[in-house]
């Protein structure tokens, strides 16, 4: 089934999930969230509390073991999985890169993009710079998982590559986790700038990029526990609160202290 083109609405309802390899620990239980077309949500939790799972299985990397995930207000198991995944962009800790050049890695959002437009949003991703400056600049190969490449360099070839699909759904678990606090400034502007009006799902620790989300969803041990903004969350002393104050969730620039 076609996806309808005028609705980047996600829904998540009453969805249960276990990995195949843990059958005796379920990741997700009963999770029900509708996320409207241009919304920015922000998911929080403990490591294992199944963030990134949520976003796997809207991707369909895994079917659900109960319930249904939709998109575009349809069940994403009648949709075609091609055009499924073509509508999101997925920029991860550890980015998945392939082996071949970094022109190729980018250009896999979109083959036929110029050069032009692949420097543009390598400019945009803060990459264009340590590009050039490899002997065979965008011809460089990465190597298998781009092993030639460090890791914060890996992240902004992936958002580079983020930008050109301009995609309808952006996914961000831990993007800029390894980037230093210049690069990450700069590319959280341009992040910023693609989450303007688009369906986004942010998995991240920064308070920064958590207070910019519309809404909070905070998961603990596969379950929603709360949903709300910064304010009312840190206001009602519970779960969120606990992981501001242990500093879970945390700014770079205020590590020592308790932020509130």
């Amino acid at each position: 089934q076609a996806i309808d083109s005028n609705n980047a609405s996600i829904g998540f309802k009453q969805v249960s999930f276990t990995y195949p390899n843990r059958p005796e620990k379920p990741v997700l239980r009963d999770i029900s969230l509708h996320i409207k077309e241009g919304e920015t949500i922000a998911l929080v939790g403990h490591s294992g509390a199944g963030k990134t799972t949520l976003a796997k299985l809207l991707m369909r990397f895994y079917d659900v073991d109960e319930g249904k995930v939709e998109f575009s207000g349809t069940d994403i198991r009648a949709l075609d999985l091609k055009e499924l995944r073509q509508s999101f962009a997925f920029v991860a800790q550890e980015p998945i890169l392939f082996s071949g050049s970094i022109l190729d890695n980018i250009r896999y959002a979109k083959p036929y993009a110029t050069k032009q437009e692949v420097e543009r949003v390598t400019i945009r991703a803060a990459a264009h710079e340590f590009v050039q400056a490899l002997p065979r600049g965008y011809a460089t190969e990465v190597g298998e998982r781009g092993v030639q490449l460090s890791g914060g360099q890996k992240q902004r070839i992936a958002i580079a590559r983020a930008l050109l699909a301009n995609p309808r759904v952006l996914v961000l678990d831990e993007a800029t986790s390894n980037l230093d606090s210049i690069n990450e400034a700069l590319v959280q502007e341009k992040l910023e700038e693609l989450m303007l009006d688009r369906t986004t799902l942010i998995i991240a620790h920064r308070l920064s990029t958590i207070k910019a989300a519309d809404r909070i969803v905070v998961l603990d041990e596969g379950c929603i526990v709360e949903i709300g903004d910064h304010r009312t969350l840190m206001h009602a002393g519970k779960t969120y609160a606990n992981l501001v104050d242990m500093q879970i969730i945390q700014d770079r620039e205020a590590k020592d202290t308790p932020l509130h």
